[in-house]
């Protein structure tokens, strides 16, 4: 398993006192406006592009951070909505942060939670002030503000943390994604004002809706304020695939050059090398280890079900061009067997979420480091080409899965 730092020329110097990020963009695709960097914060370097594994409630569900890190993860995302919710971010600080409460030593990223609280639908009401909800766990009733997000946040301690925005629906009326986009941008503001560590790298969220001339606008109203990086919002929630690019390109449009890009809750295989084609750095998506646990794994001619039959008597690994712990130890006759294995008190083999969720992890890690080594040598559109001709796309309940996913 090769080292993705191994291909960029590093540097070593410490973050200065006060700086919470360092981002050097090191290659560009010639034919692409891919690029390959290097994000640096207190607790690690990221090469870029690079996916982020979903650890919602402080853990990667099935994976430990051993695991994490032999399949070769540089930073994680969690989630301040449940966080807050459970054990609360006192609870955490009382146990030295995020970092120590997981026990992760790399980099950190906590999203808002904002999306999560507009998922609930009745449950919650928005005004200029910030979002009164109801727990989705007993019912009480809480509030999400710009500030308050901001002091949760900081009780965590991630490396990099996000601010409360509104993310429109989709479909929606102009009206409705204006409205929206423009508090966010209010919100984003307080935000910035609200920040009380030095430590953390705060990026800002341009909305949007899929108005092109409008995401080309909070592109660039976000773009210029004193933000460390960018997280694209509202994407990947119910739209066709061709109308999430075009929306995609024009927020890439408006955004300085110099900062990381994060494109929110984005992480199939072949969405993953769309993305990067287009400029992104970063992406993270519950898709990987939600997928393995109901038996989709990824291959490199595309996904299977490896409950289906045709694997009872498989005795090599799932892809035998994977270099994960998995596919190097067991048979997918194994993983077939583990994941039928079902009785009354579970639903297979525990064993089976875990080979399963580090089998895919690994799978798009190693994607993204081809994708680098490409950036790196300026052969990025061949490497995308040519891995979109072998690579099928999931079907149509995989991609209803996916638009569903970050309300995990």
């Amino acid at each position: 398993m090769s080292n993705a730092l191994e291909h960029h020329d590093i540097d070593t110097t410490p973050l200065a006192q006060g700086q919470a990020l360092r981002f050097e963009i090191t290659a560009r695709d010639p034919q692409t406006a891919a690029r390959a960097g290097l994000l640096t914060t207190p607790h690690g370097t990221v090469p870029t592009p690079m996916f982020m594994p979903v650890g919602t409630h402080a853990t990667v569900k099935a994976v430990g951070p051993d695991d994490l890190e032999a399949l070769g993860a540089h930073i994680v995302l969690s989630n301040t909505y449940h966080l807050l919710l459970r054990p609360g971010p006192e609870v955490i600080a009382r146990f030295g942060g995020l970092h120590d409460f997981m026990q992760w030593k790399r980099p950190i990223l906590t999203d808002s939670g904002g999306f999560q609280v507009f998922s609930l639908g009745k449950l919650r009401t928005v005004n200029d002030d910030g979002v009164v909800f109801n727990s989705h766990l007993d019912g009480s009733e809480l509030t999400m503000t710009p500030e308050s997000v901001q002091r949760t946040e900081a009780l965590l301690g991630a490396d990099i943390i996000l601010p409360l925005d509104e993310c429109p629906p989709y479909p929606c009326p102009p009206e409705v994604g204006r409205a929206a986009t423009e508090r966010s941008h209010r919100w984003a503001e307080r935000a910035l004002a609200a920040k009380e560590r030095a430590d953390q790298a705060l990026f800002g969220i341009p909305q949007g809706s899929m108005d092109a001339q409008l995401r080309t606008e909070s592109a660039r109203f976000i773009g210029a304020l004193p933000f460390d990086g960018i997280s694209i919002g509202g994407l990947s929630v119910g739209e066709p695939k061709p109308l999430m690019w075009k929306m995609l390109e024009a927020s890439v449009a408006g955004l300085p050059d110099a900062k990381p890009r994060h494109l929110l809750g984005v992480g199939s295989p072949d969405d993953l090398l769309e993305g990067i084609a287009r400029g992104v750095d970063l992406f993270d998506c519950v898709l990987p280890t939600r997928t393995a646990r109901t038996g989709g794994l990824y291959t490199s001619s595309g996904r299977v079900n490896i409950r289906t039959a045709r694997f009872r008597e498989e005795h090599g690994p799932v892809d035998p061009t994977c270099d994960c712990y998995t596919c190097h130890t067991f048979s997918a006759g194994y993983l077939h067997h583990l994941i039928r294995a079902e009785d009354d008190e579970s639903r297979g083999e525990l064993l089976y979420y875990r080979l399963a969720s580090i089998h895919n992890l690994r799978f798009l890690i190693r994607l993204v480091e081809g994708a680098q080594e490409a950036i790196i040598a300026g052969t990025f559109a061949e490497y995308r080409a040519r891995f979109q001709a072998g690579f099928i796309p999931p079907d149509q309940e995989a991609a209803e899965e996916q638009r569903r996913k970050r309300k995990g």
